[in-house]
C-alpha cells in the first residue's frame, strides 16, 4: 500500500514537471522572399559581386596571357630577364589573390555589404518571429526551410503567414 501510493505521487509530480511544450514552424525563405526590401538588396549584392568577379577574372585572364607570354619567349631571355618576369607574374598573381581576398574574404567587401544590407532585414523578421511566438506561447520556433531532419511538419503549426502579418506583408 505504501509502495502505491508513493508511486502514485511521483508519477503526480512527474506529470506536474511535464508540460506540452509548444512548437511553432517557419519558412525563412518564403518569408525573405516576400518581403520586397530583401529581393532588392539580394539584386544589389548580385549585381556588386558580378562586378567584382569580372575585375577579378580579368586580372586572372592577364596573370594567363603574362604567363603564356613568358613560356612563349623563355627561350630567348636571359637569366636577368626570366627571373624579372618570374616576379612580375608573381607579383600580379598576388595582386589578384589580394583583390579576391579584399571583395570576397569572410571579412571582404562583400560580406561588409551583405551584413549592411541583410541585417536590419533579418533583425525585423527575427523579431517578428519572437513577438509572434510571445504572444502565442510558443516554447520553440523552427526554420523548416534549414532544418534538414524536420520530414513532415502539420500545415497548421506554420506561423510564416503570421510573421508577414505582422511585418506589414499580408498575404
Amino acid at each position: 500500500m505504501k509502495k502505491t501510493i508513493i508511486t502514485l505521487v511521483m508519477m503526480l509530480c512527474a506529470m506536474i514537471f511535464v508540460q506540452a511544450q509548444k512548437v511553432a514552424l517557419v519558412d525563412m525563405d518564403y518569408i525573405m522572399k516576400s518581403i520586397p526590401a530583401y529581393e532588392t538588396a539580394s539584386d544589389q549584392l548580385n549585381q556588386v559581386s558580378v562586378k567584382w568577379k569580372k575585375e577579378v577574372d580579368a586580372l586572372n585572364t592577364e596573370v594567363k596571357n603574362m604567363y603564356d607570354n613568358y613560356q612563349t619567349e623563355i627561350v630567348f631571355l636571359s637569366k636577368e630577364m626570366q627571373v624579372k618576369r618570374e616576379n612580375e607574374i608573381y607579383e600580379k598573381e598576388k595582386a589578384v589573390q589580394e583583390l579576391k581576398r579584399k571583395y570576397f574574404g569572410k571579412d571582404g567587401e562583400l560580406f561588409k555589404k551583405r551584413e549592411s544590407l541583410m541585417k536590419p532585414i533579418q533583425d525585423e523578421v527575427y523579431n517578428a518571429v519572437k513577438s509572434v511566438a510571445d504572444e502565442n506561447s510558443y516554447q520553440l520556433v523552427l526554420d523548416k526551410s534549414s532544418a534538414v531532419s524536420i520530414v513532415y511538419a502539420v500545415a497548421k503549426i506554420d506561423i510564416s503567414d503570421e510573421v508577414l502579418m505582422k511585418l506589414g506583408y499580408a498575404k
